[in-house]
C-alpha cells in the first residue's frame, strides 16, 4: 500500500514543498548573483584587469552551474523552479549592483553576495537535514565549502 503522504522520492511530501519554496528562494538569489557577477566582469577596469575578468568569469560560469543544479533539485522535489527575472527580483534579498568597474568594490560586493548565500544555504541544510533529505543537504554541504573557501581567498585578495 503506498502512502499518499510520501513524494515519488520518499520524502514526506510537505516537508519537500518547504525545502523546494527555500531552494527557489536560493535560486533566485543566485540569479541576482550571476548578473552582478556578469556585470563585474564586463566592467571591471585598473591595474587588475587580467586577474579580475578571469576569476569573475570564473565565479559567473560556477553559478550558472549552481543556477541549474538548484532548478533541478526543485523539480526533483516535485515543485517548479522560479524562471522569470521579475520573480527573481520579488524574491531575491541579494540586489541589482550596476555600473561597478572598481576591483575592491567588485569583490566587497561578492563577498556580502556570498555571505547571504551562505546563510541560506545553512538554513536550507537543517531543514533538509530534518527532512531526511540527503540529495539537498548532500548539494548545500558541497556549495557550503566551495563558498568558505572563496570567502577566505577574497578576503586575503581584499587585505
Amino acid at each position: 500500500m503506498k502512502n499518499s503522504n510520501l513524494s515519488k522520492i520518499g520524502l514526506n511530501k510537505e516537508s519537500t514543498t518547504e525545502i523546494a519554496n527555500h531552494l527557489n528562494d536560493l535560486l533566485s538569489n543566485y540569479q541576482l548573483f550571476y548578473m552582478n557577477l556578469r556585470g563585474f566582469h564586463w566592467n571591471i577596469t585598473g591595474k587588475n584587469f587580467f586577474e579580475l575578468h578571469l576569476k569573475f568569469e570564473e565565479l559567473y560560469n560556477d553559478a550558472l552551474v549552481k543556477v541549474d543544479e538548484i532548478a533541478e533539485r526543485v523539480l526533483t522535489l516535485s515543485g517548479t523552479p522560479i524562471h522569470t527575472f521579475s520573480k527573481y527580483l520579488d524574491h531575491s534579498e541579494i540586489k541589482a549592483t550596476e555600473n561597478v568597474v572598481d576591483g575592491d568594490t567588485a569583490v566587497s560586493c561578492i563577498l556580502d553576495n556570498l555571505s547571504i548565500l551562505l546563510k541560506k544555504e545553512r538554513a536550507i541544510v537543517t531543514i533538509a537535514a530534518e527532512a531526511n533529505d540527503e540529495g539537498t543537504v548532500s548539494l548545500m554541504s558541497d556549495y557550503i565549502v566551495q563558498q568558505e573557501k572563496l570567502v577566505w581567498m577574497l578576503s586575503a585578495y581584499k587585505d
